[in-house]
């Protein structure tokens, strides 16, 4: 079972024992869908699909042209995909690579005023964020510069793990854990997440097996993510990346989230 930590790794309270307004059991958590990033719409053209279906609970997908960037030309395979979802009414986030802080401000912001040009994405998920309190400073330089390009931008910051708490006030959402499911089952949860609503937290997990799923969600439930990705695909091999095509229950997942579960 998960357990909180008192931010500093020591284990806390037993999940779904959160105080302060935590979620915990029993309080009809909505949980959504958010999609880290769908290979290229020509090699996955039914996962685009999939994910525009109407009544899908998606909060939002994020556009990868160019693993990592907006690439160096307009794509209008991904300019229909991306226009199909907003039609949907699901947020297009566009995929900027932070590489842990080294790449420059100016690098990133430049891919942003692409993906805006170009695919006119409703904000970012910046992956690879760096998460501890030295680079706290630049990283809200970055999301100030973001949102000066579009005011309403939905931010989300893909540390993988919890980042200094400061970061809580810098961005929509926080991704607090990216990993496989034998790290997940037993993880922990920083106990100064309590102070915040479950949608300022996601959660993506791969290599979920289908007869884990449900307890996948309590674990997210619990620890309070209402934004999540679970998938049987695993990052097995040199090449293998996870988060490109639908989980193999997709419909499974699909009927489990998007209302509200009292545990």
């Amino acid at each position: 079972m998960p357990h909180l930590t008192d931010g500093a790794g020591m284990p806390s309270h037993p999940a779904g024992t959160l105080t302060d307004g935590g979620p915990g059991p029993g309080t009809g958590l909505r949980t959504g869908l958010g999609a880290p990033g769908c290979a290229h719409p020509l090699l996955a053209s039914a996962e685009w699909n999939a994910l525009a279906r109407p009544g899908t609970p998606l909060d939002w997908a994020v556009l990868d042209v160019a693993h990592g960037g907006p690439g160096v030309r307009p794509d209008p395979h991904c300019l229909d995909a991306a226009g199909r979802l907003r039609n949907a009414g699901v947020r297009v986030l566009g995929h900027l690579d932070t590489a842990y802080g080294a790449r420059s401000r100016i690098e990133l912001i430049a891919d942003a005023h692409r993906y805006l040009e170009w695919y006119r994405v409703d904000g970012f998920l910046l992956e690879h964020c760096p998460a501890d309190r030295a680079t706290l400073p630049e990283v809200r330089r970055t999301v100030a510069s973001l949102r000066a390009l579009h005011r309403d931008a939905h931010i989300v910051l893909g540390h993988g793990t919890h980042p200094y708490p400061g970061y809580a006030e810098n961005a929509d959402q926080l991704v607090t854990f990216s990993g496989a499911w034998h790290d997940y089952r037993w993880s922990q949860v920083a106990e100064w997440t309590a102070g915040y609503p479950p949608e300022r937290f996601c959660h993506f997990v791969h290599s979920v097996p289908r007869g884990h799923l449900e307890e996948a969600l309590r674990i997210a439930r619990w620890q309070g993510a209402a934004t999540i990705w679970f998938t049987d695909r695993t990052d097995h091999g040199r090449h293998a990346r996870p988060w490109e095509g639908l989980p193999g229950y997709w419909d499974e997942i699909v009927s489990r989230t998007g209302t509200g579960v009292s545990e």
